[in-house]
């Protein structure tokens, strides 16, 4: 019987000629990512093990990018904790102000990323490799510091879903509407512990910003892992990786057999779709931007790991020339690494965000996540581009979140209120 892409790498990393849904395997890992909230924590536990060193120095990523820079004393010494065991253990890649971006924009960008391998991380998003044919998911910091200490893990084999996308993608219609409307069909609990396979015609013809951000949401609906295969004729993976330059073992692109099983599968024509918007408390609540248009808005924030990459910040400058921001309406724009925040600059994107009357941030997680640079008071209504809209997500319980990709975003910051991008234009 044949198998899935996640079945395959599983299996290559367990020693295996195959396995099966359901089946305990313990696995070599090829990357270990932790932050400065997961990390201390994973290093607590590390050190209780009393083990002499990590597994492997250049297999270990650590990242200080959510409260960067550092937003208070706490913060300030999360990350001095993980300073001093990067130094300790002489990670080689130990990222913080200056040096760093947001984790699952900064380690593709480095090549550190490669199809094939088995990605693990203290975040949840950790899933967004799978973009580039990775086996990645998100795991507790207990499994991160055995990870640092082992270089593997134990885990279920998940079984797969597929889902197939066709039709012709309309104006405005990028991967962060896809998943959206993918998260509202199948429900947030709807791939709990699934491979969820994203395939079909318009996945192949998505850039490579919009097939990170299919997967980085593949957690909204439950997902292990979230995954796409990387044949020859994806050439955005093609250039992508060239242009990072894998610095770790050569990549290994595995594609789903033909009698693989899959739990399910689900076609989605996209023809018909409107730009979509996850309303507040979860992002299931998807609906089309007509359906939600008026709202008014105190906050837009146009960044994360989610959509804080190139095409997003083009679609966001395409919107914002030569136009203001509502003045009641806080827009903070933030570059999710260093490498495209210069890009930007050069496009004189950074101009035009800031002509428009927004603020652009150093790269961090900071907003996402209530952290730090740009919270919601009570009572406040806010638009964000990133992953999560629940209750309190970005601030006050008593605030409420909703989700879109940046066209929406933009327009809706000029207008000061939910809008489809082409009333704006």
């Amino acid at each position: 019987m044949g198998m899935t892409i996640t079945e395959k790498i599983i299996a290559d990393h367990a020693g295996r000629e195959e396995v099966s849904p359901g089946e305990l395997v313990v696995v070599k890992v090829d990357g270990v990512l932790t932050n400065d909230i997961s990390g201390p924590i994973a290093i607590r536990q590390f050190e209780k093990m009393e083990v002499k060193d990590v597994f492997d120095r250049d297999k270990i990523y650590m990242l200080m990018d959510h409260f960067t820079p550092n937003a208070n004393q706490q913060a300030a010494e999360q990350c001095k904790y993980c300073r001093e065991f990067a130094k300790k253990k002489g990670l080689t890649h130990f990222y913080d102000t200056g040096n760093v971006g947001i984790e699952h924009a900064f380690l593709p960008e480095m090549g550190l990323t490669l199809p094939g391998q088995v990605i693990i991380g203290g975040d949840s998003h950790t899933c967004t490799y799978g973009a580039l044919g990775a086996f990645s998911t998100g795991v507790g910091s207990t499994d991160i510091a055995a990870a640092m200490a082992l270089g593997e893990i134990w885990l279920k084999v998940p079984e797969s879903m597929k889902v197939v996308y066709g039709g012709v993608r309309g104006p405005y219609i990028t991967g962060k509407d896809l998943i959206l409307y993918t998260i509202g069909k199948l429900g947030v609990a709807g791939a709990l512990y699934k491979a969820l396979e994203f395939a079909g015609p318009v996945v192949e013809s998505l850039s490579m910003d919009s097939r990170f951000t299919m997967c980085n949401m593949a957690i909204e609906a439950g997902a292990k892992n979230g995954i796409m295969s990387v044949g020859r004729s994806h050439s955005s993976v093609k250039q992508f990786l060239e242009k990072a330059g894998g610095k770790s073992a050569r990549p290994r692109c595995y594609e789903s057999d033909a009698d693989a099983v899959y739990e399910s599968i689900t076609e989605i024509d996209v023809t018909e779709m409107e730009p979509q918007v996850a309303l507040p408390g979860s992002p299931g609540n998807a609906a089309a931007v007509g359906d939600c248009a008026g709202v008014r808005l105190d906050q837009v924030v146009i960044g994360s790991c989610t959509n804080g990459r190139m095409e997003d910040l083009r679609a966001a400058a395409e919107i914002l020339s030569g136009r203001r921001v509502h003045p009641y309406v806080r827009t903070i724009i933030i570059p999710a690494t260093n490498h495209i925040y210069r890009q930007a600059m050069k496009e004189g994107l950074i101009d035009i965000f800031m002509e428009a009357g927004a603020v652009v941030s150093t790269p961090t997680c900071g907003p996402c996540f209530g952290g730090h640079m740009g919270c919601l008071a009570s009572g406040e209504k806010g638009l964000a581009t990133t992953n999560r809209n629940f209750v309190g997500r970005m601030g006050a319980p008593e605030s409420q979140l909703y989700l879109s990709g940046p066209a929406v975003a933009a327009a809706s910051a000029v207008r000061g209120s939910i809008v489809h991008p082409q009333e704006v234009l």
